[in-house]
């Protein structure tokens, strides 16, 4: 098959139909520089918090109803408080059970059910959790009984199921490539262990297994009466409430529930770097990352909460954002995060930043984590973020859902009952020895996992100083940790001779010179957006067509006649020049791989990698007008396995798989391209014709 510019021709045509752009423009205005001289602090406001009643059933629900009459809205959130669990090879099984639960009831299809929440204008939403909804306050009985039908009486049906497993590998295939699900990832199996509740990933093969049994078996264990709450919030009197909840879910028949004990996780031994490779990445994801035991409620939480938010919780303000953004410019932004947790918390800091600054960046975080371990804060920080903290608890009581989820917390977690109530007084009691505490109890750079996905060759070997003895794990996107083989390549081989091995596998030398034009379509499946079809039409020595369609209609084509180009989008033409231009005739070269010397490209074997598991030569060819492209053959095979190429910034990732002959030569008949749209399109190749003599007319620019 062709070079990589055949994958980005036809991805600047798919990214053309397809990109859903979301541009966020944030500016930031900064009234002054923070003062000098901090006000002395206002003594803690009394916080009137709003009134909330609790029931018991019969069968062990609790039931808490908020009464609020600002709106004419009622809230339902029936939350059931399922235990940590471990899935092992079908993690994911509790989610997917949870998106059945609104598709299908003993009495009502999917199509019903959402014609219901339709016609009232309200929202019903489903979880492993349990289900929430919200509407007006004369259909409140109307949804709560279409909530109480979906959480008890669904039918899972098949075809809803097979729906929903597709559509979790469709998001588990653009998390793929995601370099900062990649660092979640990564973070999460080393915070807590594969073995454990919290270190389980959902990854492709678990959700394979799963079964729509498995499913069925999550509800019937989980969703009992006894562990779950139903919050009632709006307008509605509690008796009203309670009534409700009586004659909906007084008939659901209680279960045992175990639960098994959540084991704390050590912390490791001293600090260590988890590298995963991403070739062609212009910056590094950092996560510094650990468990920690942070409980919610007394006595820490609050504590613990102003602590990170001096350190680096989102404002401007926080010494991370001041540091690695304001003084450094390393990054748009870096920030911190002290979780509690009813069984393993754990604190993580982190920032998006430039390659050759990466290893600066861990130092300055590293540097900010010691301060606070080492240096009582200031009168001035204490006080500045003791006053972001009372405004944010402030603004938070102005919605009724805020009194529900205190009410809520205190009951799931056994709380004092004024908690919420004296948490001002609670906050503004703290002092900067009491952080001090926090900061060395908590925030602990010695003992950390300092995971970073980025381009190796460009970082891995400047973060040995952050290692134990000098040493970096390297991982894959799962947390598995890999064994990396040696970048040396033995004996005298060469760039050359690794192509060269391509082109023999594909078929040699002499077959692929006797092609003389390839037809070519495919066709690939956007979720929401259905169907695109593209043609790719060469012609020796390089004409090139490339059309994408979609629901018939022909949306972008680009043209090339061996001298000039024009790309055309949704009727409008504009001649392709310049450096594109040239790029273009690169592109139109059929077999560019085997005439990569005559078109002068410099080649340089770089070492070997792995590539999904394959050792893989890893090429950088450099065209003689400064285009980079990294390429990797499989060792095995001699296949082209991966192409990466960096556009705008831009990483471009492009995987061949499923070669096949086709009149003696191999083409690749599955193409995944991720990083130039929001999502990775994985092309299946319908057909491929040769030397059926296409017309020169067919390549003609008018």
């Amino acid at each position: 098959m062709k070079d990589h510019t055949f994958k980005l021709s036809i991805m600047k045509k798919i990214l053309f139909l397809t990109t859903i752009s979301l541009i966020v423009v944030t500016t930031l205005h900064a009234q002054d520089d923070f003062r000098k001289t901090a006000p002395a602090p206002a003594p803690a406001p009394k916080i009137q918090l709003g009134t909330y009643q609790e029931f018991t059933l019969a069968n062990g629900l609790k039931v808490i109803a908020v009464e609020n009459h600002k709106l004419p809205r009622v809230s339902y959130q029936l939350f059931v408080d399922v235990p940590p669990l471990k899935e092992g090879d079908y993690a994911g099984a509790a989610n997917l059970a949870g998106q059945l639960l609104k598709t299908g009831t003993k009495t009502k299809t999917k199509a019903q059910i959402d014609e219901a929440v339709d016609f009232m204008g309200a929202s019903l939403s489903t979880s492993a959790s349990g289900a929430s909804g919200s509407t007006l306050t004369r259909h409140r009985e109307k949804l709560l009984a279409l909530l109480a039908d979906v959480v008890l009486n669904p039918t899972f049906p098949k075809a809803e199921f097979d729906k929903a497993k597709k559509q979790t590998l469709s998001g588990l295939a653009y998390s793929k490539e995601d370099p900062n699900t990649i660092a979640n990832n990564v973070a999460q199996v080393l915070r807590y262990g594969k073995n454990h509740p919290y270190g389980e990933l959902t990854t492709e093969t678990t959700v394979e297994n799963i079964t729509l049994e498995r499913c069925k078996s999550f509800y019937n264990t989980y969703f009992k009466p006894n562990i779950s709450y139903f919050v009632v919030t709006g307008d509605i009197k509690p008796t009203e409430a309670k009534l409700l909840a009586e004659k909906y879910f007084g008939k659901w028949l209680r279960g045992e529930v175990k639960r098994e004990p959540v084991p704390m996780p050590a912390l490791p031994d001293s600090t260590k770097v988890a590298f995963v490779n991403k070739t062609g990445a212009v910056q590094s994801i950092i996560d510094i990352t650990y468990p920690v035991d942070l409980k919610p409620g007394p006595p820490n939480a609050i504590r613990a909460r102003l602590t990170n938010s001096i350190l680096g919780a989102g404002s401007f303000g926080s010494r991370l954002f001041q540091n690695i953004r304001e003084d450094k410019g390393y990054s748009y932004g870096a920030y911190s995060t002290l979780s509690n947790d009813e069984h393993v918390g754990y604190f993580s800091a982190g920032a998006a930043v430039r390659n050759a600054v990466t290893d600066s960046a861990i130092t300055q975080f590293l540097l900010e984590m010691n301060r606070m371990r080492r240096e009582k804060v200031t009168d001035a920080e204490l006080s500045q973020f003791k006053n972001i903290l009372t405004g944010s608890f402030a603004r938070s009581l102005e919605q009724p859902g805020t009194i529900a989820q205190f009410a809520l917390n205190i009951a799931r977690y056994k709380l004092p009952k004024d908690y919420y109530a004296t948490y001002l007084q609670k906050l503004s009691a703290i002092t900067a020895d009491d952080v001090l505490a926090m900061a060395s109890q908590y925030i602990n750079p010695a003992k950390a996992y300092i995971v970073v996905v980025g381009d190796k060759s460009a970082v891995a070997e400047k973060l040995k100083p952050f290692a134990a003895k000098g040493e970096i794990d390297y991982y894959d996107m799962y947390g598995n940790k890999i064994q990396v083989i040696s970048t040396a390549v033995s004996g005298n081989l060469t760039a050359p001779q690794v192509i060269e091995k391509y082109v023999q596998a594909i078929g040699g030398k002499e077959k692929l010179d006797a092609v003389k034009d390839v037809t070519m379509k495919m066709t690939a499946e956007v979720a929401n957006m259905g169907s695109i079809e593209t043609i790719l039409k060469q012609k020796a020595p390089n004409k090139l067509l490339t059309s994408t369609t979609m629901g018939g209609m022909v949306m972008q084509e680009q043209k090339f006649d061996g001298t000039k180009g024009v790309n055309a989008q949704m009727g409008q033409k504009q001649a392709i020049e310049g450096k594109e231009l040239e790029s273009l005739k690169a592109q139109a070269t059929l077999f560019s791989e085997s005439k990569y010397a005559e078109m002068g490209y410099t080649l340089t074997l770089k070492g070997v990698e792995q590539v999904e598991g394959k050792n893989a030569y890893q090429i950088e060819a450099v065209s003689s007008s400064g285009d980079k492209l990294t390429e990797f053959y499989d060792v095995a095979t001699g296949l082209k396995i991966r192409s990466v190429q960096v556009e705008g910034g831009t990483t471009v990732v492009s995987d061949y798989a499923d070669y096949k002959e086709v009149n003696g030569v191999k083409f690749p008949h599955t193409l995944s391209i991720s990083g130039l749209a929001p999502f990775p399109l994985k092309f299946t190749v319908q057909s491929i014709e040769v030397n059926k003599g296409i017309d020169d007319a067919v390549f003609a620019v008018e």
